[in-house]
């Protein structure tokens, strides 16, 4: 075989392994994160930040949260060779070595918190150093194996984006971030639950006490209820502190009024089985496109003449 011949395997092992680190670094989770950064900036500002501003802000940002994935991957890989939604990721293949997969994650954390540092501010680098902490410390070394509230707590990570995002246009923090923050802070565990319960054996057999795997369905179903309220009441706390319109307002109520409704049909169908399957995927994804749409509704509402 000439070297013609050899170069497209070449080619073929390169993409194969960039597409394995870029896997580390979970890039459906930052998507989501990112939903609500850019949102958060407009409503900072009061209209458009500038373009440089944004695009820095979500590639320091983007790439800090893809470190922090990375991180949870180095860490989880017992667990994740456990559980069969995810023994293919590359750690657990072998595709990666942990090595060379710690290195990569300490290196793009450095190069994230720098990046932001010089293009954005010290004070969002700052809130991005400790959501990375919250995420790899709080999260995966303390709390995922020792507690069913563990992404209650843990999941305080994924609210930093908003004040991050707010602090890269205004220098600081104001009770509107922080009402963002208590959004998706009381958004996480209605969301992350019902996947629990979708891969409840998996966690079973990795020893991870996610409150499914503890508790019935009928007491996760209730404690998704009270959490979604208050995510609701922020979200609706959010006109006055922030000057949003009733635009705005009927858009969260009516949004949360949907996905309040579908945790009270998971708690019934726990209640009584005979009224269909469990439906905790719907809900699942219910809960991406409720924190979607509201983050689509805070930005339009800024821009509205009213």
């Amino acid at each position: 075989m000439d070297a013609a011949e050899r170069r497209p395997q070449g080619w073929q092992a390169a993409r194969r392994t960039l597409a394995n680190y870029i896997s580390l670094t979970k890039p459906r989770v930052i998507e989501l994160l990112l939903v609500t950064t850019i949102p958060t900036m407009i409503l900072a500002e009061g209209g458009f930040p500038s373009i440089g501003l944004m695009l820095a802000t979500l590639v320091g940002g983007g790439a800090a949260a893809g470190a922090a994935n990375s991180f949870n991957c180095y860490l989880d890989r017992d667990i994740d060779e456990v559980m069969n939604r995810t023994k293919r990721r590359p750690l657990v293949t072998g595709e990666i070595t942990p090595r060379a997969a710690l290195v990569f994650s300490w290196v793009l954390a450095i190069i994230s918190l720098a990046w932001l540092a010089l293009l954005v501010n010290v004070a969002s680098a700052a809130l991005t150093a400790v959501a990375v902490l919250l995420y790899v410390v709080g999260y995966t070394m303390i709390l995922k194996r020792r507690t069913p509230q563990n992404i209650v707590w843990g999941g305080a990570a994924g609210c930093m984006p908003v004040l991050i995002g707010w602090s890269a246009v205004t220098g600081r923090v104001s009770w509107a971030a922080v009402l963002l923050f208590g959004v998706i802070f009381f958004w996480t565990p209605p969301h992350y639950w019902p996947l629990s319960m979708k891969f409840r054996r998996d966690y079973a057999a990795a020893n991870v006490p996610m409150l499914p795997v503890v508790a019935a369905d009928t007491k996760v179903a209730r404690q998704m209820i009270a959490y979604t309220i208050a995510m609701i009441a922020c979200s609706l706390l959010l006109m006055p502190v922030a000057g949003m319109t009733w635009v705005y307002g009927v858009a969260a109520l009516v949004l949360g009024g949907w996905f309040l409704a579908s945790c009270i049909g998971l708690y019934r169908r726990a209640l009584d089985p005979t009224r269909g399957k469990l439906g905790a995927m719907k809900v699942f994804h219910g809960s991406i496109t409720y924190l979607t749409l509201l983050s689509v509704a805070i930005a339009v509402d800024v821009f509205l003449p009213l």
